[in-house]
């Protein structure tokens, strides 16, 4: 675990430098990114002069690693007049209740499809899942999204259009109608992955070596399924957790996009459409955050649910 740590602090590190080193690197400067294509010479020199961009570059980047250290200071959007932490911790909320609840959403179905289809295995139940799994699996996000929209919106007017647009979570699940669709949108592309990750999970799961032994005990055959196979089964779909962390944490560009979500796929892609860079390389750096996270609750995860991982 002390390994793990250490590794995840290397991989901080490397990508804040880089993260920093791009900011410095966008053509005109940062300063002009910052102030906008209109700022004078003058406005230039004061916001250089005011952020320490004439120091030697390692002090620049003793300042910025300072900052993020003491108060988490992301920088300051100019468009929005508000720091990028302000921002991002506005929308990072509601992007963790859509992504989030579609997330457990999909693993409540996908769990039990794929344990259907290895208990159904090779009978027509299990083809027709399969094929759903990878027409889901291969649906364009933006054009499941469409086609939600136009049908259940649009045709027989059961859900909004659009995604709640409050500013705060109270009002964004305040209006279950609309988060319907966004969820559902995200949960049938996670459905079909997690259903099949789920389904050759459990089938490794029933040639072990312990499931033999449980039947020749005279285990039924729901106890060896979901006594002994699923509850090992589940252990790698810990990886597939721990994955989905960036993506609960930094959004869904494309869902978000269609169903103008104001949450944190939507405030990127908006950044750069706009050329708002502070922003964007911020939500860069918190997304890069939530995946070392993810990495590194797996691999903990795996420490204590399987006690094989820790004595290897």
């Amino acid at each position: 675990m002390i390994r793990r740590v250490g590794q995840a602090l290397i991989v901080v590190l490397g990508v804040t430098l880089l993260v920093f080193l791009l900011e410095r690197m966008i053509p005109g400067g940062y300063a002009r990114a910052a102030l906008g294509p209109r700022a004078t010479p003058g406005e230039i020199y004061q916001f250089k002069k005011a952020n320490g961009l004439f120091l030697p570059i390692w002090d620049q980047f003793y300042q910025y690693i300072r900052g993020l250290v003491e108060s988490f200071n992301l920088g300051y959007s100019y468009q929005f007049n508000q720091s990028v932490t302000t921002i991002i911790s506005e929308r990072l909320p509601k992007t963790l209740v859509l992504v989030g609840m579609s997330t457990v959403f999909a693993l409540i179905i996908a769990v039990p499809l794929g344990v259907l289809q290895v208990v159904r295995r090779n009978k027509p139940i299990d083809y027709t899942l399969t094929g759903a799994s990878f027409v889901g699996y291969s649906m364009p996000a933006f054009l499941l999204g469409e086609l939600l929209i136009l049908y259940f919106a649009i045709d027989l007017h059961w859900f909004s259009t659009e995604a709640p647009q409050g500013q705060s979570v109270g009002s964004i699940l305040g209006d279950p109608r609309g988060l319907v669709l966004p969820i559902l949108t995200l949960s049938a592309l996670t459905i079909a992955a997690f259903s099949r990750y789920m389904r050759s999970s459990m089938m490794e799961a029933m040639t072990q070596d312990y499931i033999r032994t449980a039947r020749a005990k005279g285990a039924s055959s729901w106890r060896v399924l979901f006594r002994h196979a699923l509850r090992n089964a589940l252990i790698p779909i810990i990886t597939l957790i721990g994955l989905s962390l960036p993506g609960i944490i930094g959004g869904a560009l494309i869902t978000e996009t269609v169903f103008n979500f104001p949450g944190m796929g939507l405030l990127t892609v908006n950044s750069a459409l706009n050329e708002d860079i502070p922003v964007l390389l911020g939500t860069t750096f918190v997304v890069t955050l939530a995946t070392v996270a993810g990495s590194l609750i797996a691999d903990i995860l795996y420490a204590i649910v399987d006690p094989r991982v820790r004595y290897t």
